[in-house]
C-alpha cells in the first residue's frame, strides 16, 4: 500500500473531528500497547480520539486510515510517532506530590543506604516515567537537605526518564508556571529556585547539576546494563499498564538496584507481588516499596 506524503496542516477546529469506530479504536490501541506497553481501555476512548484527531489534523492528514498507514511506514512515521506519543503520554506532575513516599524516603530509606557507606561513593536515584521533572528536582532537594541536616559531603545524582521528548526538554529547562510550584515548602522554594517575572519558578543552578534526563521506554528497563542504584522512585506510572506488564517492569527496575537499594511505587501499583531478589519493605507510612537483598 503506498503511504500518502504529509501535506501542510489547515486548520480545522477540533468539533470536525471524524468518529472512530470500535474497530479503528482497537487498531490505535493496539499500536499504543505494542510501541509502549501502556493500555488504552475503552473508557478512554475520548481521550485517545482527541490526542490522536488533533495531531493528525496538525500533521495535514483528514482521516485515522491515512495517518495510520504514514506513522507505521519509514522514517519519517517514526519522527510523527514521537510527537504523537507526546500527546498520548503526557501527564501533569507537581512537586512534592506524594509527601507520605518522600517522608518514607527520608526517614527510613536513605539512613539505611548511607550508614555503610564510604564517603568517596556516590548515591545513585533513578526517578522512573518523571514526566516534565518536578519529581525529579523534588526527589534532588530531599537528598540535598538531608546530606546538609547529616553533614554529609556526600555527591549525589538523580537520573530522570520518560518516554516523552517533549516533557523531557520542559524538565531540563527546569523552569516551571507558579501553579506547579504551589505545593513547594516556602523554605524549598526560596533555597532551591527563584521566581520569574512573578509568573515562574525556576529551580536554581546548583541544583539543576544535580539531575540528568534521557529518553527511555520503560519496557526497556530489564535489557539494559544493571546500574547498581541505591533508590528508583517510580510512582504513577504501572497504572498505566496491564497486571503481567507491570510485574515485568517491576522486575527489570529491581535489575538496576544495588543490594540494599529500594524500589518505591505508588500504592496499589502491585498487588501481592513477590521477586526472589527482593523483600517487601513495612513501614509506617504504607508506603509500597521493595528493598534488594543481599
Amino acid at each position: 500500500m503506498s503511504v500518502p506524503n504529509p501535506v501542510q496542516p489547515a486548520w480545522r477546529p477540533a468539533d470536525v473531528l471524524p468518529d472512530m469506530d470500535d474497530r479503528e479504536f482497537a487498531r490505535w490501541a493496539d499500536l499504543l500497547e505494542e510501541r509502549t506497553g501502556m493500555t488504552m481501555p475503552a473508557e478512554r476512548k475520548s481521550f485517545l480520539v482527541t490526542s490522536v484527531g488533533l495531531r493528525m489534523r496538525e500533521a495535514g492528514y483528514d482521516n485515522y486510515e491515512d495517518y495510520f498507514q504514514y506513522l507505521t511506514s519509514g522514517v519519517f512515521g517514526n519522527l510523527e510517532w514521537t510527537a504523537l506519543v507526546d500527546r498520548l503520554t503526557v501527564h501533569e506532575t507537581r512537586f512534592f506530590r506524594d509527601v507520605k513516599a518522600l517522608e518514607f524516603l527520608r526517614e527510613e530509606v536513605l539512613p539505611g543506604v548511607l550508614r555503610p557507606r564510604p564517603t568517596n561513593d556516590a548515591l545513585h536515584i533513578w526517578s522512573a516515567g518523571c514526566s516534565t521533572g518536578e519529581e525529579v528536582y523534588t526527589l534532588a532537594m530531599v537528598v540535598d537537605s538531608f546530606l546538609e541536616q547529616q553533614g554529609l559531603a556526600l555527591h549525589y545524582g538523580i537520573t530522570g526518564t520518560d518516554i516523552s521528548l517533549h516533557s523531557l526538554a520542559v524538565g531540563k529547562a527546569g523552569v516551571y508556571p507558579m501553579r506547579r510550584a504551589s505545593t513547594l515548602p516556602d523554605d524549598m522554594a526560596a533555597r532551591y529556585g527563584e521566581t520569574v517575572a512573578q509568573t515562574r519558578f525556576r529551580v536554581g543552578d546548583a541544583l539543576r547539576r544535580r539531575v540528568c534526563f534521557a529518553q527511555m521506554n520503560i519496557l526497556d528497563a530489564g535489557q539494559l546494563a544493571s546500574r547498581e542504584l541505591d533508590v528508583i522512585y517510580c510512582q504513577n506510572l504501572l497504572i498505566y499498564f496491564n497486571k503481567a506488564r507491570r510485574e515485568a517492569i517491576a522486575g527489570g527496575l529491581v535489575h538496576h538496584l544495588r543490594p540494599g537499594g529500594t524500589l518505591i511505587l505508588g500504592a496499589g501499583e502491585l498487588v501481592k507481588w513477590e521477586h526472589p531478589e527482593t523483600e517487601c519493605v513495612r513501614n509506617r507510612w504504607d508506603v509500597l516499596a521493595y528493598r534488594r537483598r543481599g
